[in-house]
């Protein structure tokens, strides 16, 4: 049975939803049928999940900073309060629930922010050392820098390698990481690339955008979409099993 898979949307000004498709190839690709989620579900997390068998946030905008105690950075960019209510209580709900949980760029970072973690909201201007070029001047598939993966890591069973390349677009990144998430990927400026939870089976956010490249058929990246479809797999046949048992 395919796993429900369910994908948040970008938000323009919160009135415009748009999603790029290489979420859902990735999703398909990996076995899983999405269903895209609109904002302004905050206070029907919970009935969302239920119909679901795995999340994943994608990437968007910036985040609103009074979130983790900061006010607005001149470089900060357009940000979403209705995506972030939305993205906050789902992303809490899941984690409560142990429901698999993919996490993509913005999506990483909110993940963080969630349980009590925080973030640089212009690397450039709030990280004192020279950094790579973190938003690529290239195609959305071209390999731009090295990340290195932890030991033991779901990422370094992805990437079947200790070091692998990524695609990059972001100004922003986690920069503090709280219990039960630990840094599982860095690239080789010191910025934090990717988070993975030790108390759940699946709860993974990377930095970069790992759809793009599942989709055109990237190993690494279809690796680790098949690996969260699978674990969502597993948790549907549990709940199916639990259901018939009643």
């Amino acid at each position: 049975m395919k796993p429900l898979i369910g994908i948040t949307t970008h938000v323009e000004l919160d009135y415009k939803h748009v999603l790029n498709h290489d979420y859902i190839t990735a999703v398909q690709r990996a076995g899983g049928i999405p269903l895209l989620i609109p904002i302004d579900t905050e206070n029907d997390a919970d009935r969302v999940l239920d119909a679901l068998d795995g999340l994943v946030v994608s990437g968007g905008g910036d985040i609103d900073p009074t979130l983790f105690g900061e006010e607005p950075h001149p470089k900060l960019g357009e940000i979403s309060p209705g995506r972030d209510a939305s993205e906050l209580a789902l992303i809490k709900g899941a984690l409560e629930r142990d429901m698999p949980l993919l996490t993509i760029c913005r999506g990483l970072q909110v993940m963080v922010i969630a349980e009590g973690g925080d973030m640089y909201q212009d690397i450039y201007s709030q990280i004192d050392r020279q950094l790579l070029q973190h938003s690529q001047r290239a195609n959305r598939v071209h390999l731009s820098h090295f990340v290195e993966a932890a030991e033991g890591s779901i990422l370094r069973e992805a990437a079947q390698a200790e070091k692998f390349r990524v695609n990059s677009y972001h100004h922003q990144a986690v920069r503090d990481v709280k219990a039960p998430f630990a840094v599982s990927g860095i690239a080789s400026d010191g910025v934090i690339e990717a988070v993975e939870s030790t108390e759940h089976r699946f709860a993974v956010g990377v930095q970069w955008h790992p759809e793009a490249l599942a989709a055109a058929g990237d190993g690494t990246s279809l690796r680790l979409f098949e690996r969260f479809i699978e674990t969502a797999k597993e948790s549907a046949t549990e709940g199916a099993g639990s259901l018939a048992n009643h």
